[in-house]
């Protein structure tokens, strides 16, 4: 068991279902869906056309014009989201100062392809202008730890930077990293970041080429079904979540508002595949019993999983043999929910915006559903909470996050007891 107490102070997030916590929440739980076509580029040639993107994202609202020019998306999306988890204002164009001393706050940004966009607007004007002409902000646009020093500079934080790409894991994991640095002294509070844009033709025909997405172009509100036994692939997401991870001691003497308590973070890696997971669920079963056993907890007191539940055919059944695995005859009984039904796969920014959602879940007592579940998969038979949202006391929370590579990170929340 951790015998210094890490806790959250703060929290942001831009999403397919909303921009700032308070529109994302609401959203999720009225059961609404972030996705549909792709508008920010033609898809007359590419198999797959529908994604969720964030709607009403002017960067203009949320960045000077100058650093607008100067940054990728997902940079973007990176900076609102600290922004709303330092100040708990969304839309603050100049970045306040926070109140936390400058040389004592940290940050930990995660994303598991950073400025991909960039790299593939850049060649095709490359190639279409016959000129290797380039803007001088080509490489900052691109290179992943930028988006922690854009974050960095408008602060003037200078604390700890780290930027680390574990793929669909890279979220949770800097929630654990940051943890880690305020745990050792290095730091008092970190902010924890977890960024993804990948909304562009060359990765929407990669990962349709590698059989990954969903298909189902037709009706795109329904085409991110996690557990259901029509699911055929996960669908494209984007956006970014932050939370200002800090010691409880230095919590407590500076006052701020305490959102939840960081009980536990496991990571580790499968060893066994690039893009499947271990058949059995080995390399999960392992993380979540190492979570829970940090935690000092057992497996019958998490009230509640945000499961990683991507929508694709071999992801979804192992998740579930795991989280039998590891919860034995309650595990029928445990809520479950993947709220990518809603979201789509928001990659790097997946573990931290689900694990807003898991605190969420503990202050409102609200468990959001699992989009899309109408067909029951025989291979996935746990309580997915279908559908519409459900009202139950929830204390302690686990979220799940596994990535390419054999990536696996949990993730447990409590409720804060003084």
């Amino acid at each position: 068991m951790y015998r210094s107490r890490v806790v959250i102070t703060g929290m942001g997030a831009v999403t397919p279902l909303g921009i700032g916590v308070t529109e994302y929440w609401a959203n999720l739980i009225a059961g609404r869906s972030g996705v549909g076509l792709i508008t920010r580029f033609a898809t007359n040639n590419l198999a797959v056309k529908i994604a969720a993107e964030v709607k009403g994202f002017e960067a203009t609202a949320f960045l000077p014009k100058k650093l607008v020019k100067e940054t990728d998306i997902f940079m973007q999306y990176a900076y609102a989201a600290a922004c709303e988890a330092l100040t708990g204002i969304i839309g603050e164009r100049e970045g306040p100062k926070s109140c936390l001393a400058p040389g004592r706050l940290g940050l930990v940004l995660g994303t598991a392809v950073g400025g991909i966009t960039t790299v593939a607007e850049t060649e095709k004007e490359l190639l279409d202008r016959g000129s290797n002409r380039l803007s001088p902000h080509f490489v900052p646009k691109m290179l992943a730890n930028v988006a922690a020093a854009r974050i960095a500079i408008a602060y003037g934080l200078r604390g700890p930077s780290l930027t680390i790409n574990t793929a669909c894991s890279s979220g949770a994991d800097a929630v654990g990293l940051a943890a880690m640095l305020v745990r050792s002294g290095e730091a008092d509070a970190v902010l924890a970041v977890g960024a993804e844009s990948i909304l562009c033709p060359l990765m929407t025909a990669g990962l349709a080429a590698a059989r990954a997405l969903s298909r189902q172009n037709e009706y795109p509100e329904k085409a991110s079904r996690p557990f259901d036994a029509q699911r055929d692939g996960f669908v494209m997401g984007e956006g970014a979540g932050a939370v200002l991870v800090e010691s409880l001691d230095h919590a407590k003497a500076r006052g701020a508002k305490i959102e939840a308590e960081l009980l536990a973070y496991a990571s580790l890696t499968e060893g066994y595949h690039v893009t499947l997971p271990e058949p059995e669920g080995l390399g999960e079963i392992t993380c979540m019993k190492r979570a829970l056993d940090k935690a000092g907890i057992e497996p019958a007191q998490v009230g509640y999983i945000n499961a990683h539940g991507t929508s694709t055919k071999a992801g979804d059944a192992t998740e579930t043999k795991a989280i039998k695995a590891v919860f034995g005859s309650k595990s029928g009984r445990i809520p479950v929910s993947s709220t990518k039904g809603a979201t789509g796969h928001l990659m790097g920014a997946g573990g931290i915006t689900e694990m807003i959602v898991c605190i969420k879940a503990m202050q409102e007592n609200v468990i959001p559903p699992t989009l899309n579940y109408e067909q029951p998969d025989p291979e996935c038979d746990l309580d997915y909470v279908p559908n519409v949202a459900r009202h139950v006391a929830v204390d302690i929370a686990l979220s799940n996050s596994f990535g390419f590579g054999g990536q696996n990170a949990c993730l447990i929340l409590g409720k804060f007891n003084k």
